[in-house]
């Protein structure tokens, strides 16, 4: 059994419980944007290598590591939260097939090779939040959720860096940011292929998006349907209780 410290606590990760995960009130606990992303991004199935950046408690390599037989690794900044993830992977006996590493982005030369992956996938900060007093309390929730480790554009750039000619980069962002994304991935060269716009209910606004491109690919983006989280009633769509039950 792995080791707890302060407030953590183990969560079951998936519905049918077969996959556990270390979580924390203060310092990290995986939403349902990973859920989506892992779901929405085309992964090699038997073999390959995929890689996660900005990847929190390792919610999106353990998720991701049901549907596939290639190497996961996982990426993120903040010292706390990765030796949670670090103990998640520990913990469901994947140390095979999950690799995560304690790293910046920005600075992986001579941690990853570039051009090596079949897929990136990332839950970047979305927030640009440029002062101080936009920021979360919390400073593990700051770096998670506000541009003050790695901007829009570090995260476009790590996913161009790492990932193979042809390769997939799939993300999930805010709608608010959607122009950025577009420019930003077409300016590092990779082709936004498929979009897809969230949505909480009916009649409400998209509050997420998940989009996936292709390293030099050629222009044909194709929007998906959209995606309703819940009923009128609260409960979850059909669609999305597909997602997130599994």
């Amino acid at each position: 059994m792995v080791q707890l410290y302060d407030d953590e606590r183990i969560d079951y990760l998936t519905a049918d419980e077969d996959m556990r995960i270390i979580q924390s009130p203060t310092a990290f606990s995986f939403s349902l944007d990973a859920v989506l992303l892992a779901h929405f991004a085309s992964i090699p199935i038997k073999r390959g290598s995929i890689l996660d950046l900005c990847s929190g408690n390792g919610a999106i390599p353990l998720l991701l590591s049901r549907k596939t037989n290639a190497l996961i690794t996982g990426v993120e900044i903040q010292d706390r939260i990765i030796d949670m993830a670090k103990r998640s992977v520990e913990l469901n006996n994947l140390t095979d097939s999950i690799q995560m590493i304690h790293g910046d982005i920005r600075e992986l030369k001579g941690v990853l090779n570039h051009s090596s992956f079949d897929v990136v996938t990332c839950n970047p900060p979305y927030f640009k939040t440029p002062s101080q007093t936009e920021h979360n309390h919390n400073e593990y929730l700051t770096i998670a959720r506000h541009e003050v480790m790695c901007t829009l554009d570090d995260v476009v750039k790590a996913c161009k860096l790492h990932v193979k000619p042809g390769g997939k980069v799939a993300m999930v962002h805010r709608p608010g940011r959607l122009v950025d994304i577009l420019t930003t991935m077409r300016s590092y060269k990779l082709e936004p292929k498929r979009l897809q716009l969230v949505y909480p209910k009916k009649g409400k606004e998209a509050n997420m998006l998940l989009i996936e491109a292709i390293r030099d690919g050629k222009a044909d983006l194709h929007i998906l349907p959209p995606l309703f989280v819940y009923n009128e009633d609260g409960t979850y769509t059909e669609e999305a209780s597909v997602i997130i039950y599994d």
